[in-house]
């Protein structure tokens, strides 16, 4: 497939640019045979950050085509069930409970704070599924995620007033950042990406019959029950993962699959699989540009992707707004 192979040879490319771009510029690239701290940035820093710039935009690109597809609305987005918020107060709590940070050196006190981070994320889609009584009713569910979502959020930001020593901290966590993944999150992600990937192409069929409606869904004999609690733990795993280790990256899940629907029609399992390539392309390319564009110092790649991606989304609205116009 032309796009699945454009979408590689991107991946490539932007990898190696990747590994290039700092704050030493390309000298750490060309000293990289003869000199040992060159070759400790790019093996130890750059690479790991750049690998795991692609992995958190795969997760968020393949959790945004299950929501939306789960949900039959090209709006929905990865942190519907409250996976954010459920990630977001952990990982406060667990800044005033250790007393560690995002930005900390230490990897034992790092994977403290994405431990409690993830599992945060996991257990506000929980409740989100306690609520709703269970997957059957997307309508329901998809309130019971807003709800937890403003309640779980609610909960952070009291959490904030009541130990505004880890303020600076949690901006660094709530702007969304890749510049404290190491190898040790690199292999964590890997690993969710590919039980992801594997659980949703094997029950995307399930997508495919839901764009039918419910009805015909069921009359094709298929166990939607059981499909959609699988989609949905893969929706959370996924999403919990991402954002347990590089915080909250802004429309990445919402705009690959809208990318990948405006390139080619394919059926839901290759469709997940092009947006969760979608998703690594955008959000490493959007990593690099963060580290590039002020180089020495960079953005917060949360910021970029939210100011690159609103401006899509309101290019595309108009668009469409200007082609039913003329239709008119």
């Amino acid at each position: 497939m032309l796009l699945l192979t454009g979408l590689v040879v991107a991946s490539v490319v932007l990898l190696v640019i990747g590994s290039a771009v700092g704050s030493t510029g390309l000298e750490s690239l060309k000293r990289l045979q003869d000199d040992p701290v060159a070759r400790q940035i790019i093996m130890e820093i750059r690479l790991p950050r750049t690998v795991g710039a692609w992995l958190a935009g795969a997760l968020l690109g393949l959790a945004g085509a299950v929501a939306q597809g789960l949900f039959r609305n090209p709006l929905a987005d990865p942190y519907l069930l409250g996976s954010a918020s459920g990630a977001t107060l952990g990982g406060a709590l667990a800044m005033v409970w250790l007393g560690v940070s995002p930005t900390s050196a230490n990897w034992l006190e790092r994977i403290g704070v994405t431990g409690v981070a993830f599992v945060g994320a996991a257990g506000a889609v929980l409740l989100t599924l306690v609520l709703a009584r269970g997957a059957q009713h997307t309508l329901r569910l998809l309130l019971a995620g807003v709800i937890v979502g403003v309640v779980l959020g609610a909960a952070r930001d009291l959490v904030e007033l009541g130990s505004p020593e880890i303020l600076q901290a949690m901006q660094a966590f709530t702007l969304g950042t890749t510049a404290f993944v190491g190898w040790s999150a690199v292999w964590m992600m890997l690993t969710s990406w590919l039980l992801c990937a594997g659980t949703a192409w094997a029950l995307a069929r399930a997508l495919d019959g839901l764009t039918l409606g419910e009805a015909t869904a069921a009359s094709l004999g298929l166990p939607l029950a059981p499909m959609r609690f699988g989609l949905i733990a893969a929706l959370a795993l996924a999403t919990g993962t991402a954002v347990a280790h590089t915080g909250l990256i802004a429309f990445v899940g919402l705009a690959a699959p809208h990318l990948v629907r405006s390139m080619v029609r394919v059926t839901h399992p290759w469709h997940v699989l092009l947006s969760s390539a979608m998703g690594g392309v955008l959000l490493l390319a959007a990593d690099v540009l963060a580290r590039w564009v002020i180089a020495p110092q960079e953005l917060p790649v949360g910021v970029l992707t939210a100011a690159l991606g609103g401006t899509y989304l309101l290019w595309l609205m108009h668009r469409r707004t200007a082609g039913a116009g003329g239709a008119l």
